[in-house]
């Protein structure tokens, strides 16, 4: 259709012509309500923008003393296997209090225990290698 029919046909219904891919050969074009047209666009780009924010995984952190015990810990284990069937990456800090920090071995014990028993039902993949930070030996992990 020519652009002068187009512009014809938009002008009788009250509407915009607007141009949609002008590298098209012959370019296209569309008869609509520009305002209304705007307003859908910006409305799905913002679902896209929050889709992706979504779709991010998120760095959950779980704090773990030297001293919990077994049943304390196993509640800890089933909470990071949750953030870990959501895509989130879980970063496991073992606190050392006072003297703790004489038995740096200790921590790395537990690190190895926490990460046997996610392990055992989830698969894993463990990012980098523990490190020291302060008081806190910390390890990051995520869903393989």
């Amino acid at each position: 259709m020519s652009s002068r029919d187009a512009q014809a046909i938009a002008r009788e219904q009250g509407v915009d012509l607007v141009e949609i891919a002008a590298n098209a050969d012959p370019p296209v074009v569309k008869v609509i309500d520009w305002g209304k047209y705007q307003y859908q666009k910006m409305k799905e780009e913002a679902k896209n923008r929050k889709k992706a924010r979504e779709k991010q995984s998120e760095l959950k952190t779980m704090k773990v003393g030297l001293k919990i015990s077994d049943n304390d810990l196993n509640i800890k284990v089933r909470k990071i296997r949750s953030f870990l069937e959501d895509g989130d990456r879980v970063k496991i800090m073992v606190i050392f209090r006072g003297r703790e920090m004489a038995h740096k071995e200790l921590g790395q014990e537990m690190v190895d225990k926490i990460v046997s028993r996610i392990s055992e039902e989830t698969e894993i993949v463990v990012e980098g290698k523990p490190q020291f930070a302060g008081r806190n030996l910390s390890i990051s992990i995520r869903r393989k």
